[in-house]
């Protein structure tokens, strides 16, 4: 049986697709299941130069033989939507060591995979036609869609819209990689708040309530019907748009990730908002499934 993403949307239907995450095989679904971490404990797995896996407790000394570590809980936090871990494992198969986030027993992120994520900021900056751009991220997980926004030379200010404090913190104290590059550019503000309260009132700068942005880029949820939480189920309805993109200048654009194939449905929904929508594949090689992995960004353009 393949491991899937199962998740329930809006209407309450389950969404089953193959997670990028995973290569797809009975023996990884066993292998995460068996490297699953205990609550509130740092265990580390290395391997030892015998080929023997130990599991290693914090406080507990690793066998002198051992030549690297293959799992690392970094931290875990609980948090108002679930259990928040950051954790370290090396992929032996690919070579690397890959940074991965999950959210209870959910997959949010993992530094193998960062294309869409980029191209988020890449698409919807694209779109802007200004310099000196005002911008907004909802969502910083690991950093790269901030990153590759501040890569961006026109971009003039950027605000980092976070709702959980210990993704802030990694980033502050170092503990994601691209944490000190976000806080050393000046452009750069990270803001603890929630992202759809703020959409739904007076915006995202509380120094500048009402202030108008060129770009606007979120990646929170899964997709428009693939919820981490209900509180965002309005954001993703005409009202909910409306609101949005009334944060937005004249000509200003919205940018929005999604793990699901472009959907018609929601791009008309955009477009009954927006002065133009579209729905844009980003598509990858994914090296755990050696195939081709799609996910989306919508990008939609005030009038």
């Amino acid at each position: 049986m393949n491991v899937r993403r199962c998740r329930v949307n809006r209407q309450g239907r389950r969404i089953n697709r193959i997670c990028p995450f995973h290569d797809g095989s009975p023996q990884q679904g066993a292998r995460i299941a068996a490297e699953r971490p205990a609550r509130g404990k740092l265990r580390n797995l290395v391997q030892a130069s015998s080929g023997t896996a130990h599991l290693v407790h914090t406080g507990q000394t690793a066998d002198k033989t051992a030549m690297s570590r293959l799992f690392e809980e970094l931290d875990y936090r609980p948090t108002p939507i679930g259990a928040l871990v950051l954790r370290r494992r090396r992929e032996a198969r690919l070579g690397v060591d890959i940074i991965e986030i999950k959210l209870g027993d959910e997959h949010l992120m993992s530094d193998l995979f960062t294309a869409s994520e980029i191209a988020l900021a890449q698409l919807g900056l694209a779109a802007c036609d200004s310099e000196g751009l005002d911008v907004v991220v909802g969502g910083l997980g690991l950093g790269y869609t901030a990153k590759a926004a501040l890569d961006e030379t026109r971009t003039g200010s950027l605000i980092v819209v976070e709702f959980l404090d210990a993704v802030l913190d990694w980033h502050r104290t170092g503990l994601l990689p691209l944490g000190p590059t976000l806080i050393a550019d000046p452009r750069c503000r990270l803001v603890e708040g929630d992202f759809f309260a703020m959409a739904r009132g007076d915006g995202f700068d509380s120094d500048a309530p009402g202030r108008l942005f060129d770009a606007i880029l979120l990646d929170i949820d899964h997709s428009p019907d693939a919820l981490l939480d209900p509180r965002s189920e309005s954001f993703y309805q005409p009202e909910g748009l409306a609101s949005l993109a009334s944060h937005l200048k004249p000509g200003g654009v919205f940018a929005l990730w999604s793990d699901a194939l472009p959907d018609a449905a929601f791009t008309a929904r955009l477009e009954a908002v927006f002065a133009e929508a579209r729905a844009e594949p980003v598509t990858f090689h994914n090296p755990l499934q050696d195939r081709p992995f799609t996910q989306t960004v919508y990008v939609a353009r005030k009038g």
